[in-house]
């Protein structure tokens, strides 16, 4: 079922799909997960699928569901909830759960992946013992078990162990062997076009198998200054067609542009920044009456009341700009 308009790029079907880099470029949205307000907060398909719906109307194709959804402290029975319902879009877009973050965790969740029809899957990075070889031959048997290759997801210069050379070498030769396909890249800098590490990684693999993945905020830097050719946003929940213009105007080699595109987002950005990106997002879709989000689950705990009313008028304000743009 065809919910929303393509982009120009577009790519087959994921049971047809070869994975040439080129699908993952472009704006990539990582939306929060609804769940009900039961005694469970149990997933709400529902309402995901309100969620998925205003993306897809935007004309975004390509949808990863990961830290914004929570998924690090789902339970197999949310990820199974969340995958079923996910599949059914597989045919039209680029859809990619996340798996993990421990080990065994990822390894039951991948075996439900393998009767499913995504073209691959995220490992989420963990921070629990762990070094660079332990790390490559686990993401092998993974890929192997789910029957699809992984994207590894980098937030940290030690997410592949305190060898960083060490770690940035089992990347390379897991993008190599195919067993990974992309690398979601989310390390913070002061100065995005300023990244030893970034620099270290792409002379390992082609830039065409990096993401930025840090939202709006470092986009144009990663795109303009380092080459990259797609980002993950978690604002695109509210203002998909405003992401999917920044990434335009960023692949025509219009930066200006996309500057002012993305100044509409920093107000948002800015409180996720302070208050918890994910949190944040999750209250805002449904502020904005998108979605009803509903409960947060543990660890984590739901903005307090004036928060929620300083955010409001900031994602209200924020999908009004979207629509006047579409």
């Amino acid at each position: 079922m065809v919910v929303g308009r393509f982009d120009s790029d577009w790519f087959p079907p994921a049971e047809h799909m070869t994975l040439d880099p080129t699908i993952f470029h472009g704006a990539v949205a990582v939306p929060p997960m609804a769940r009900r307000h039961d005694a469970a907060a149990t997933f709400d398909a529902a309402q995901n699928d309100r969620i998925f719906r205003h993306i897809a109307a935007g004309g975004i194709t390509r949808f990863m569901y990961g830290g914004n959804a929570f998924l690090y402290h789902a339970s197999l029975s949310d990820f199974d909830a969340m995958a079923e319902w996910l599949s059914q879009y597989a045919a039209q877009y680029l859809v990619i759960p996340s798996i993990g973050p421990t080990f065994g965790h990822a390894l039951e969740e991948a075996a439900m992946l393998a009767r499913l029809p995504f073209s691959c899957a995220m490992l989420l990075p963990c921070t629990d013992p762990r070094d660079a070889a332990g790390l490559e031959a686990g993401v092998k048997r993974l890929a192997d078990t789910a029957g699809k290759p992984l994207v590894i997801y980098i937030k940290d210069e030690a997410n592949f162990g305190s060898d960083k050379e060490k770690g940035l070498d089992a990347i390379g030769r897991l993008i190599d062997s195919g067993e990974a396909v992309l690398v979601k890249y989310a390390v913070i800098r002061k100065d995005p076009a300023d990244d030893h590490y970034l620099s270290s990684l792409l002379q390992r693999i082609d830039r065409s198998r990096v993401i930025s993945g840090i939202g709006e905020r470092p986009a144009i830097s990663h795109m303009r200054d380092w080459g990259l050719r797609g980002f993950t946003t978690g604002s695109v929940s509210i203002a998909p067609d405003m992401s999917r213009l920044i990434w335009e105007a960023c692949n025509r080699g219009d930066f200006n542009t996309a500057a002012g595109l993305r100044d509409h987002f920093l107000p948002l950005e800015d409180l996720r920044d302070a208050w918890g990106p994910s949190v944040v997002l999750h209250h805002a879709v449904e502020l904005a009456g998108i979605a009803e989000t509903g409960p947060i689950v543990p660890f984590l705990s739901p903005l307090s009341a004036d928060r929620q009313q300083q955010l409001r008028p900031v994602a209200q304000a924020l999908l009004e700009m979207n629509l006047a743009h579409r």
